[in-house]
C-alpha cells in the first residue's frame, strides 16, 4: 500500500509514520525482554534488536491496515 498521511497540510509517507509509532514500542519490548534475561542468549543483540523492531513495525502496518480500513 503507497500512501500518504496529512499532517496539517503536509504530507507524510505512511511507513514513516508507522515506524515513528513502531519505535517506543520496540524500545519497551527491548526493555521488557532484558529484564527477563533474554538477552543472555542472544549472540548479536544489534541484529536482534534491528529484527525486533522490523517485526514491531510489521505489527503496527498490519494493525493499521485491520483498523483503518
Amino acid at each position: 500500500m503507497i500512501a500518504e498521511i496529512d499532517l496539517y497540510g503536509i504530507f507524510l509517507p505512511a511507513l514513516l509514520v508507522w515506524a515513528v509509532v513502531a519505535i517506543p514500542l520496540s524500545a519497551l519490548l527491548r526493555r521488557l525482554l532484558t529484564a527477563v534475561g533474554l538477552y543472555r542468549h542472544v549472540w548479536h543483540a544489534p541484529l536482534f534488536d534491528f529484527a525486533l523492531f522490523v517485526i514491531t513495525l510489521g505489527g503496527v502496518v498490519a494493525l493499521s491496515e485491520y483498523l483503518l480500513p
